[in-house]
């Protein structure tokens, strides 16, 4: 797969983008301007002409206005990575129709830069068997919107890459959903066994703090349809069965497939717009897009959850390559990198970050599909490191209250942007000398 190996374009090619990319990332630390659009694919993308037509041409302007925003913006700052968290958040909603900032000052070349990455998406989407090593190329930096739907159903083998076989196999595996909740779900209590209850009341109880920040995942239709899912799923993964962190990965899913159905601001959504085939299917694709990110990382919600204890270890040991210092000083004030890292991945950074950029951040998760494991560690010290500075003056306790409650209130695309980019970075660096990360 082309998203975890760093693609397959020429070595001068590939050596042309590490170089840039090192460019770009060197002069957002130094302060200078931001870099409109980060380079971040791993190979060079042909354009093709659209065939594909999008679902409104709003929604066309949405993502360019959106896009373009975040490059203007960028190029207007000269503020240091410190000061990034004063700045003014951008706030755009994940669904199809959005609220975004005002698009004055877009210079004609971002537009430019939209309209081309669109042309791109429209024209993969638009073949009769999409290509998936080329559109997880395209979505690493980015889905637009109104497309993420049926983009992630692409990228997580939910829906097949044959346009003529889809339908089919969606409705197959919707209504395989709903036999399964009738199975499992909507039964008596007392044809379950006392763990299942037990594991059903620590749903209902986690539900309710799910995101609790935005309104509108405090829905009782919305906590049901939260609960209905992650029991379903639970049950069918008995190794596992529910850990609470799941409840958090299935919000990114729940927000998109909602988009489908529901326009304008997530804080004006309804569920009652919805009919009962639309909460079905939503829910259905939920299950089955959860259900197959979840596989190439089961070992993580096992017992003991080894999975994640192995990344924190590399973790560790990455930030002691990259920033001797801050290792250093963590160290010697005697934090482990279990107290803060664990729930870092246990929750894939959703804790972390504003809400309304988790989507954009799952657009690079899902490019990186069975890879995500190993980049996660590289995404965790870039972000880590973000504060490295500010680590090193704090004492053990200043330094658990600050993790616990980091300064990301105001970020927008920009500082994610800025992660990823340097993430990239040291995972092109470090990824053909492994023993960096030795055990």
């Amino acid at each position: 797969m082309s998203g975890g190996n760093g693609g397959g374009g020429s070595p001068n090619n590939s050596e042309w983008r590490f170089n840039q990319t090192l460019r770009n990332v060197q002069g957002m630390l130094k302060g200078r301007s931001f870099p409109g659009k980060v380079l971040l694919t791993r190979r060079s993308e042909p354009l093709s002409p659209p065939e594909y037509s999008p679902r409104s041409e709003n929604d066309r302007y949405d993502f360019e206005q959106n896009e373009g925003s975040q490059e203007a913006e960028g190029q207007a700052s000269g503020n240091t990575t410190d000061n990034l968290n004063t700045k003014k958040s951008i706030s755009p909603s994940t669904s199809s129709v959005n609220s975004l900032p005002d698009a004055q000052g877009i210079v004609s070349g971002a537009r430019a830069t939209d309209s081309a990455r669109i042309t791109k998406f429209t024209a993969e989407l638009s073949r009769p068997a999409v290509i998936l090593d080329k559109l997880r190329e395209l979505s690493w930096s980015g889905v637009p919107p109104y497309m993420r739907p049926n983009i992630w159903r692409l990228l997580l083998g939910y829906a097949p890459p044959n346009a003529d076989r889809r339908e089919a196999v969606l409705t197959r595996k919707r209504l395989e959903y709903v036999e399964c909740v009738s199975q499992y779900y909507d039964i008596a209590d007392t044809e379950c066994s006392d763990e299942e209850i037990n594991m059903l009341r620590q749903i209902a109880v986690d539900c309710p703090r799910t995101v609790p920040d935005v309104t509108f995942f405090q829905d009782p239709q919305i906590q049901k349809s939260l609960e209905r899912i992650l029991y379903t799923w639970a049950i069918r993964h008995p190794a596992s069965g529910y850990v609470q962190g799941i409840n958090d990965l299935l919000t990114p899913f729940l927000i998109v497939f909602l988009s489908e159905h529901l326009e304008g601001n997530m804080d004006t959504w309804s569920m009652e717009k919805l009919s009962l085939q639309d909460v079905s299917n939503i829910e259905a694709d939920c299950y089955w897009c959860l259900s197959k990110f979840l596989d190439g990382m089961q070992d993580h919600y096992t017992f003991a959850q080894p999975g994640i204890q192995r990344l924190v270890f590399r973790l560790k040991e990455l930030v002691h390559r990259i920033d001797e210092s801050l290792s250093k000083h963590i160290e010697e004030q005697g934090l482990e990198f279990l107290q803060f890292a664990f729930r870092w991945f246990n929750c894939l950074l959703i804790r972390e970050v504003p809400f309304h950029l988790v989507t954009r951040l799952w657009d690079t998760y899902l490019a990186e599909g069975d890879y995500l494991p190993d980049f996660l560690v590289y995404i965790s010290a870039s972000f880590l490191l973000t504060w490295s500075e500010k680590l090193q003056k704090l004492d053990f306790q200043e330094m658990v209250m600050f993790l616990q409650h980091l300064p990301t209130r105001n970020w927008a695309h920009h500082e994610l942007e800025m992660v990823l980019s340097r993430a990239y970075m040291w995972h092109t660096m470090f990824k053909s000398s492994p023993s960096h990360l030795a055990s």
